[in-house]
């Protein structure tokens, strides 16, 4: 059910109250922390709450005020979209690289922070043709996911010696060496002793702009 603006102060203020105390907050420290004028105006605005199903009570308790997992959810995911920019764009159907599809409008969208939503995410332009047959050109943006675990045949962002970064296909060798795989016929692979190596991350999603 729909917040007013006042009961969504109400109930952000008992978020934050109780991660800090770890204890939910009295009528009077409500009152005192929105500049209520009066303990009847916190009890209506936490009735209202209540009935809405945003937070319960234990009756005959003193600070026994619970805001709900729901909300608190949802905030978590709010705020995390606004610190990574996330934002959506409409899904208007698909399109074909080979033989034409029917393209239908539909009410679907694409929610960028499904790719930059998490703290682990970073991103990285592109320089150089090392991996133009896997379709990531120089001037392209890669999103990799920070992790130093990864499986064999994924593209990673590595450090090398300490000192480069490089964009490459990881194999373990049967020797024990690691093989940074270009994917440019032209090139050689990079082969390091899994101490010259640190993984940075994989990569998720490739962006390319054209103008």
């Amino acid at each position: 059910m729909a917040l007013t603006p006042r009961q969504k102060q109400v109930l952000d203020f008992l978020v934050t109250y109780c991660e800090g105390n770890g204890y939910s907050p009295s009528f009077e420290e409500i009152a005192s922390g929105l500049d209520l004028a009066s303990l009847a105006t916190v009890h209506k605005h936490i009735t209202a709450l209540e009935q809405k199903g945003y937070l319960k009570r234990r009756y005959n308790e003193s600070r026994s005020i619970e805001v709900s997992p729901e909300y608190r959810a949802a905030e978590r995911q709010r705020a995390q979209q606004q610190r990574s920019g996330g934002f959506e764009l409409p899904l208007l159907g698909r399109i074909a690289a080979g033989a034409p599809v029917e393209s239908i409008a539909s009410p679907e969208t694409l929610n960028f922070a499904d790719f930059a939503g998490s703290e682990d995410n970073f991103a990285l332009q592109v320089r150089g043709d090392s991996m133009i047959e896997d379709h990531i050109c120089s001037g392209d943006y890669v999103l990799l996911q920070k992790t130093a675990t990864v499986r064999d045949g994924e593209i990673v962002a590595a450090l090398v010696d300490g000192m480069e970064t490089t964009l490459k296909r990881i194999y373990r060798e049967p020797d024990g060496s690691i093989r940074l795989q270009p994917a440019n016929a032209a090139m050689e692979p990079i082969r390091v002793h899994p101490d010259q190596v640190r993984v940075q991350g994989r990569v998720l999603a490739v962006l390319r702009k054209y103008r």
